[in-house]
């Protein structure tokens, strides 16, 4: 079997009711694609969720079990998941463990909320929904109008139509993190 680029990489996911279906499938099947194991995680194990076009999501692991040293990176999907899900003190707590190690942060449309609560985008340059503008700027990050924007260890994309570059963004990000890092 061939090598892909992602081959031992570990990426976490997050899920809860009313997720953007294609923001968090997309992402999870083309970094599964290049090799990487993703874990989607929820506020409780083996639980189902809906998308907000009804697509079923059961997840892996509970939120509260996951740990920064185990993963690579974090995928944080829009929707209206991020909402309620940015109020989950864990949910914090990995996202700035995450930035702290330099590990992958990616956050599509509204996704940008969880860092944007985790306090982490002070001075990064992102994009999001433009539904989220305001709150972008006002935690301090520095807002652009793109399909995708790669700052460091963030990459960030404002809609479903930017998945494609949404997941090279996070493929070449990930290429940078030893296998066993």
């Amino acid at each position: 079997m061939n090598q892909t680029p992602l081959d031992g990489r570990r990426v976490l996911c997050f899920v809860g009711d009313e997720y953007e279906d294609l923001e968090l499938w997309y992402p999870k099947l083309r970094l599964e694609e290049a090799g990487a194991h993703v874990t989607v995680a929820g506020e409780q194990a083996d639980a189902g969720y809906r998308g907000k076009h009804g697509y079923p999501c059961v997840s892996d692991a509970a939120i509260a079990e996951m740990e920064v040293d185990d993963f690579h990176g974090v995928v944080c999907p829009g929707g209206w998941m991020p909402d309620k899900l940015r109020r989950l003190p864990k949910v914090l707590d990995l996202v700035r463990g995450f930035h702290a190690r330099q590990k992958l942060v990616a956050a599509i449309c509204h996704g940008g909320w969880i860092p944007i609560s985790a306090g982490v985008y002070r001075g990064v340059r992102v994009t999001g929904s433009p539904g989220i503008r305001d709150d972008l700027e006002n935690a301090g990050a520095l807002w652009e109008d793109a399909a995708v924007v790669v700052d460091r260890h963030f990459v960030s994309s404002r809609r479903p139509a930017d998945l494609p570059d949404f997941c090279r963004g996070m493929i070449e990000v990930l290429q940078e993190v030893p296998a066993t890092g």
